[in-house]
């Protein structure tokens, strides 16, 4: 990273109104499939190994694919807003416990390319749905999320004057933490995470939203 101005951003949740792994569950899981998430607060799943059996119910074939996609609602003005962003000097780092196979599809329907993207790899594959894999070879790994958004942080803050953050769930409330209150945006579990612990952040709806505060002069 060698910008002057870093924003670690989450995708599901932050980017998107909603996170893919939720669509996933509420239309194709059936309902005697486990409670996934009450398995990893009792310690029986790594949040990559929860986060591995909700994609694993993903359709496979391509229609249902693309509905879900289009489900996700990502930010319509995501791709100028990047552009926008990248114009005044900002790197965009994008930091998720989810996939990249989704991530980076839904990033070229808006036109947005060349972007870091810090997640975990996945294929849709016949009988496994999305199955994702752990992305070892990562600067960045974690085996408990797939990736250490703290660490992709901290990397920023060492090579960026300005590093801001913006997330919506657990991984994310200690990454936002390391950086200036002004810098922080949260909305979801994390924005009632941090109002709970004290701390200021910047709300937010849209991601766009981010965007145009960051340019507004300081």
């Amino acid at each position: 990273m060698t910008a002057t101005s870093i924003l670690v951003t989450d995708f599901d949740g932050t980017i998107t109104r909603q996170d893919f792994y939720q669509l996933v569950a509420s239309q194709y899981m059936p309902s005697t499939a486990p409670d996934y998430w009450a398995q990893y607060a009792h310690g029986e799943l790594s949040h990559f190994e929860a986060m591995r059996a909700f994609f694993a119910h993903t359709p496979t074939d391509a229609a249902a694919l693309e509905r879900l996609l289009d489900q996700t609602e990502p930010d319509p003005q995501l791709g100028s807003s990047i552009a926008s962003l990248r114009a005044n000097g900002w790197e965009i780092v994008i930091a998720s416990a989810g996939s990249s196979w989704y991530i980076d599809r839904l990033l070229a329907r808006a036109g947005v390319h060349d972007v870091a993207v810090h997640a975990n790899p996945g294929e849709i594959e016949t009988g496994r749905g999305l199955w994702i894999r752990r992305p070892e070879a990562s600067p960045f790994y974690s085996k408990e999320v797939g990736v250490d958004k703290t660490a992709i942080v901290r990397d920023a803050l060492n090579h960026a004057a300005t590093v801001a953050f913006a997330g919506d769930g657990p991984p994310d409330l200690a990454p936002a933490l390391l950086v200036p209150p002004e810098r922080r945006y949260a909305r979801g579990w994390l924005a009632g995470e941090l109002r709970r612990g004290g701390h200021s952040f910047r709300p937010f709806r849209q991601w766009s939203e981010i965007a145009r505060d960051l340019l507004q002069p300081r």
